[in-house]
């Protein structure tokens, strides 16, 4: 004969509670599409430089404040821990490191700084739950720290990927080997910026 518990109503009903919210705190690709996420410039000059910077490996974070002009603030990167991928959390997570790396802008009517959020993992670069908890938490963060959501990125072993834009690259990859730092100054320099609402235009024209 074997002797057992079984789980109580209550516990039942706080599982699927917690499982709920957990469910509540991501977001949807429409949906983050739809939220008006600014378009960066150069994507891929975003990525090569938080991979030179930060070499990440499956499971690491890095999150960065952006100027007006796309130049690089401040950065940090993490590494997830092993637990159910929860929004909340990892607000929490993001937040703790924009608070350590660089002032909130809190006190500013409009946010003038952007934090991207670059998320190294394995598997593609298709948008899963996980995915969907690092847009909650990051949006939420940048609210917290009174900055602009901007955009979110995927890195895998396939290469790079802005979710919701449908943009994307084979290099950097997880696998890849960084790119000189010195050779990414070099390349900023010779771009050309351009802004105003022209440029707006073709900016999200090319993103489709």
């Amino acid at each position: 004969m074997t002797f057992g518990f079984a789980p109580s109503s209550a516990a039942s009903m706080s599982t699927s509670a917690t499982s709920a919210n957990s469910l509540a705190r991501m977001l949807e690709p429409a949906e983050w599409a739809a939220a008006g996420i600014p378009l960066l410039r150069n994507p891929r000059e975003v990525v090569s430089g938080l991979h030179s910077r930060h070499l990440p490996r499956p499971d690491t974070a890095i999150v960065a404040v952006l100027d007006p002009d796309e130049r690089l603030k401040a950065s940090a990167s993490f590494v997830r821990r092993p637990a159910p991928a929860d929004g909340w959390m990892f607000r929490n997570a993001l937040l703790a490191q924009l608070r350590r790396v660089i002032p909130h802008d809190l006190r500013r009517r409009t946010p003038v700084r952007t934090a991207v959020l670059l998320y190294c993992r394995e598997g593609d670069g298709r948008w899963t739950e996980e995915d969907g908890a690092w847009m909650w938490g990051l949006r939420d963060a940048c609210t917290l720290h009174g900055l602009r959501c901007g955009a979110y990125i995927t890195l895998t072993r396939e290469g790079w990927q802005v979710l919701g834009e449908g943009r994307g690259g084979r290099r950097p990859s997880a696998d890849s080997k960084p790119e000189s730092l010195d050779a990414l100054a070099a390349v900023e320099t010779i771009q050309p910026r351009t802004g105003g609402s022209a440029s707006e235009v073709l900016r999200r024209a090319a993103a489709r």
